[in-house]
């Protein structure tokens, strides 16, 4: 019998929709959400609203260039968390609805596992185990993958995300969001080393971003004192020196936890995961270390149904179904 999945993601700033069927994703339709750009990120009351606006369309649009009828569904799968409550809201109101509806099974997906599993859609694949740095603009965490759905957090932010961090110096810098991006454009013109800012430094497997953002700030201040146009100046070089010692500091702990589990397999995922130098930087690690790296295609690293799809496909083969009763969790978590 054949297995049909409707995913909906909408735990940010991205409506999505995607069929999987028999473990195959057909199609992966995203709306983006502009309006976030006038304010310098993410508004999760509007962001609520243009799920309202966006999720109807998408999803007949999804459906349509399947040429799946909602009748051949097998389930209804949505991202249950992480995420904006408002924005979760939408999107399990909404997979509730028609999976009553259909009277079909539904199944709730953590976002972040999402992200890992976001590696099966396409070849080649990881092998098992694995360890996954997942980079995004609200997470980051080192996870130690045992299976498709056997997982667990052996680092993670103490603070700010990685994302976050890349979002707020490009502010800091005038830059316009999503800021990571342009801080990637730029400091590929620019001098990695031209300036230097402290890393924090924690136990084990964790991190923290919140002392580099301090740290950027008042570097800005000082500097803008004596040049007003400092940055204007020296804009790539920033940039350059800001990703370099993030980048540098995820790197850090990610080979410190695959040497200490002793495992060669590594994939990266997330939002941040599409920054040019973080790919090239652990393809340079890749080399020395002698690990098989993996990397989504860029769709797939940044939100989208398809990586909620072939999660959901995974969890219908074990059986791991919803109650009508689910509610979305905004601090959702996932592990052994």
């Amino acid at each position: 019998m054949s297995i049909t999945i409707l995913a909906i993601e909408s735990s940010c700033d991205e409506t999505s929709a995607a069929v999987i069927k028999d473990g195959l994703v057909i199609n992966n339709v995203i709306a983006t959400q502009t309006v976030h750009e006038n304010y310098g990120g993410v508004v999760p009351e509007l962001a609520s609203r243009a799920h309202q606006q966006n999720l109807v369309p998408v999803v007949h649009q999804t459906l349509s260039e399947a040429n799946i009828r909602k009748s051949e569904l097998s389930a209804i799968a949505f991202t249950q968390g992480p995420g904006l409550l408002g924005a979760l809201l939408v999107g399990t109101s909404f997979a509730k609805a028609l999976a009553m509806s259909l009277d079909i099974p539904l199944i709730g997906v953590n976002h972040m596992q999402a992200h890992i599993l976001a590696h099966f859609i396409e070849a080649p694949k990881p092998a098992f185990p694995f360890l996954c740095l997942t980079v995004s603009g609200g997470h980051t965490q080192l996870v130690w993958v045992q299976d498709h759905l056997k997982m667990k957090i052996i680092g993670q932010t103490r603070d700010d995300a990685v994302g976050e961090a890349f979002d707020k110096s490009a502010k800091l810098l005038g830059l316009t969001y999503p800021g990571g991006p342009l801080i990637d454009r730029y400091a590929q013109k620019g001098n990695a080393h031209a300036f230097t800012f402290p890393a924090s430094e924690m136990p084990d497997f964790d991190y923290s971003f919140s002392g580099i953002k301090t740290a950027i700030m008042y570097f800005l201040k000082d500097k803008l004192k004596e040049d007003a146009d400092f940055i204007g100046h020296n804009l790539p070089d920033i940039c350059a020196s800001i990703q370099y010692t993030l980048i540098h500091m995820l790197l850090k702990k990610l080979t410190k936890a695959a040497e200490h589990y002793k495992i060669t397999n590594i994939a990266i995922a997330g939002g941040v995961s599409a920054n040019s130098e973080l790919r090239s930087a652990i393809h340079k690690l890749a080399n020395e270390k002698g690990w098989q790296v993996y990397m989504p295609k860029f769709e797939y690293c940044t939100d989208n149904a398809a990586m909620i799809a072939m999660t959901a496909h995974f969890k219908y083969l074990e059986g791991e179904f919803s109650s009508l009763k689910v509610s979305p969790e905004p601090r959702m978590k996932f592990g052994v």
